[in-house]
């Protein structure tokens, strides 16, 4: 049992693959030698061509979902719901990401969320953001309030949590 809480901050510090981001700054965008940049909300690839192979969610909490990018499906945006995304493998998974400005670009302009990152393959991560890392982005870039992981094994499940969560994105 883990005796320290797995803030994004320490998963960087403690794993060697990551740890030079903390010596960057765990947000910078410097251009570091790794090929990645990231911004409070979402990591993400620099090289245009560049493609990841599976996204992070990271929850408040220190802990993390995975899913490859060969899992994902169709998509929706809804500014007013937020992003629901589909991953169909094993069983069926949604994951509903509320936040703001999710379709807003970086301040550099090369990225934002929907249309350079995921629809790209870029994004590497989408993290739950603290209330404090929220009110220091503002209205500047893309905040992340809460992500939501729901596996279904039936269609009548998913449009039944759906209608109860994010109705906007019902058909």
């Amino acid at each position: 049992m883990r005796d320290e809480k797995m803030t994004p901050q320490r998963r960087f510090s403690v794993n060697p693959h990551l740890s030079d981001h903390v010596k960057r700054g765990p947000f910078s965008n410097d251009g570091g030698d790794d090929g990645e940049a990231c911004c409070p909300a979402f990591g993400y690839l620099r090289g245009i061509h560049d493609r990841s192979t599976a996204i992070e969610f990271r929850f408040r909490n220190g802990n993390s979902a995975f899913f490859p990018y060969g899992w994902i499906g169709p998509w929706w945006y809804n500014p007013s719901e937020g992003l629901l995304i589909k991953f169909t493998g094993d069983l069926v998974y949604l994951v509903l990401i509320r936040g703001s400005n999710l379709d807003t670009p970086l301040a550099e302009g090369s990225i934002d969320l929907l249309h350079a990152g995921l629809h790209r393959h870029r994004v590497v991560w989408i993290r739950e953001m603290s209330e404090e890392d929220i009110a220091q982005v503002g209205e500047s870039g893309p905040t992340i309030d809460s992500i939501h992981v729901v596996e279904f094994e039936s269609n009548a499940e998913l449009k039944e949590w759906l209608g109860k969560t994010a109705s906007g994105f019902l058909h």
